[in-house]
């Protein structure tokens, strides 16, 4: 029998017993779970005085608020996947966005779980999870799913997603007659340009908000007329930050933070996290990856030992972690690489592809007026300092102190003032890194060819198949600046793994001119390599930085594999 086979039997008989346990000991509570999309803390209850949200602002005097919540990614499929599966998505091979893959055939979504609980679970209606679903995940599912369904005697845990708040409604405009906000009183952060097109987005934004304060009060109403508020455990948050460019994407705080505010009914308060305390606070730090855990000890069972984050409430409560953790990859279509951690004051950022500019082309976030302006003034000299970072190339490295610097716009990764503290978020990245296996150091590709029938997390716990700690190496080498690191690449990509090698092809490629013109050899010689994800990267670099005829060959390789019909 595989470990993995081992920790699912262990984690059903223990589901089962606290199952049993819950039915004896108690009646199990509802679960009403409301969400709403691609809004960050932006609400009055959160100190927001531009904020119209009355709903919840009424809600969050009888509950709990989360001052500290974090997304994993943010973007809705990767940090819904992470709530699903209660894994990282890197460790899962689902960072990538609108990617699929496929959990170990042992493990299960959390409403699996739930039912075998005894629960009647629905979603309506938002999925976009990617990672495949085995089986029935839900009872009911879509835009007519409701708790209301249920049979007689059964508790529920039911999802309302909400939409409005959505980037794409921030350019679907409303009608002026229509307007809450006036663009006029908006905050406008320190790294967006101040002008009539931005200050209009931010308004809708708010607007958007207000709607969906609305529906969230539609939701409430529903179980108060029902007669179910003091049978149900509600819980409201958003599920990532704003769906302004540079936060909708980015793994700043400001794309990582959402709204999480939590009520606890009298009935059920010896299921209320610890620091319960009705219109109170919590500065702990909890996150998407807390979410199934927690629903499972709020059902009297134990999460699986799969599942990677920590309960904060019900009859399992665990410690807070030290540290929250986050992730950008491939967002639609372009690649990227970037690691966060969060401490509570500070943000770490580590971008392994720091050639990238922050801001590169995405067909759908240049919809957003915000986006093309932005660029636009950039172009044209016309930005200050912090205004246009976003359209530069990235450091290796970032940090952040939100408590002086809340618009995330003064990097301290060089001060020697924050030295201890770099040290710090760099070891939780490593170890957090490692623990979880990340696989997201593989290129996409070889992430789904290494696995082969099996899942890429089954893959990425196999020291033969993924040699973390050298490809792990490879990577920081490759990002690494300085005279030492750039003699290590010609080795590194002559080693027998392909991984390796392309971490030694993107340091080359991150090194601009200078670093081609030195590997120029090596890079040659990639261009016939065994691994299509090496061949590309060092066609990349000599596309950009070698001579005419290097560059010629680079593009009949970047065009072989620019055929979809092919690739």
């Amino acid at each position: 029998m595989s470990r993995i086979s081992r920790v699912f039997l262990l984690g059903s008989t223990v589901a089962a017993l606290g199952y049993a346990q819950a039915r004896a000991d108690q009646t199990l509570p509802n679960i009403l779970w409301i969400t709403s999309e691609d809004n960050g803390p932006h609400l009055g209850c959160y100190g927001d005085t531009y904020a119209v949200t009355p709903n919840l602002d009424l809600f969050a005097k009888r509950s709990l608020r989360y001052t500290k919540a974090s997304s994993t990614a943010p973007v809705c499929a990767p940090a819904r996947t992470t709530i699903i599966s209660g894994i990282y998505p890197p460790a899962t091979g689902a960072e990538h966005m609108r990617s699929m893959t496929r959990l170990p055939s042992d493990f299960k979504m959390y409403p699996t779980y739930l039912r075998q609980l005894g629960y009647y679970c629905t979603n309506n209606s938002k999925e976009d999870y990617n990672l495949e679903k085995v089986g029935e995940v839900w009872n009911d599912g879509g835009r007519k799913a409701h708790w209301k369904n249920r049979p007689d005697g059964k508790p529920f845990f039911a999802i309302f997603n909400h939409t409005i708040s959505h980037e794409s409604q921030i350019r679907n405009k409303i009608d002026p007659a229509n307007r809450i906000h006036d663009p006029a009183k908006v905050r406008i952060p320190a790294y967006h340009p101040d002008t009539p097109e931005v200050r209009k987005d931010w308004a809708q934004y708010y607007d958007r908000i207000t709607m969906m304060d609305k529906l969230v009060g539609k939701n409430l109403r529903e179980i108060e007329d029902a007669g179910l508020t003091d049978d149900t455990i509600v819980f409201y948050y958003g599920d990532h930050g704003s769906g302004m460019p540079r936060s909708k994407r980015w793994p700043y705080f400001s794309g990582l933070n959402v709204p999480l505010i939590v009520h606890v009914p009298e009935k059920f308060r010896h299921l209320a996290p610890p620091e319960y305390k009705t219109g109170g606070t919590s500065d702990r730090l909890v996150g998407f990856i807390d979410l199934a855990p927690t629903l499972l000890s709020i059902a009297g069972s134990k999460a699986p030992a799969h599942m990677q984050g920590h309960a904060f409430m019900g009859q399992h409560t665990a410690p807070a972690q030290k540290f929250s953790f986050g992730f950008r990859g491939r967002m639609d279509e372009r690649y990227d690489m970037v690691r966060t951690v969060f401490d509570g004051r500070h943000v770490y950022i580590r971008n392994y592809m720091p050639h990238k500019p922050y801001g590169q082309y995405l067909d759908y976030m240049f919809q957003t007026p915000t986006t093309r302006v932005w660029h636009d003034l950039y172009h044209a000299g016309k930005l200050n300092a912090a205004q246009s970072i976003f359209w530069q190339t990235k450091p290796a490295e970032e940090l952040y102190d939100l408590e002086a610097d809340p618009d995330e716009v003064n990097n301290l990764a060089t001060s020697k003032d924050h030295s201890d503290v770099m040290k710090r978020m760099r070891r939780a990245h490593r170890s957090w890194a490692a623990k979880v296996r990340d696989v997201g150091f593989l290129p996409e590709a070889e992430i789904h060819s290494r696995a082969g029938n099996d899942s890429p997390y089954e893959m990425g716990h196999d020291d033969s198949r993924y040699d973390f700690n050298a490809i792990f190496q490879a990577a920081n080498i490759a990002t690494r600046k300085g005279k030492k690191a750039t003699e290590q690449l010609p080795g590194l990509i002559k080693n027998d793994d392909s991984a390796v090698r392309y971490w030694a092809a993107m340091g080359y490629l991150i090194r601009g001119k200078n670093g081609v013109r030195k590997g120029r050899e090596s890079l040659v010689a990639a261009l016939e390599d065994k691994s299509p994800s090496v061949r590309i990267i060092a066609a990349e670099a000599l596309g950009r930085y070698g001579r005419n005829i290097e560059a010629k060959r680079a593009a009949k390789v970047l065009m072989q594999y620019a055929d979809p019909a092919k690739n």
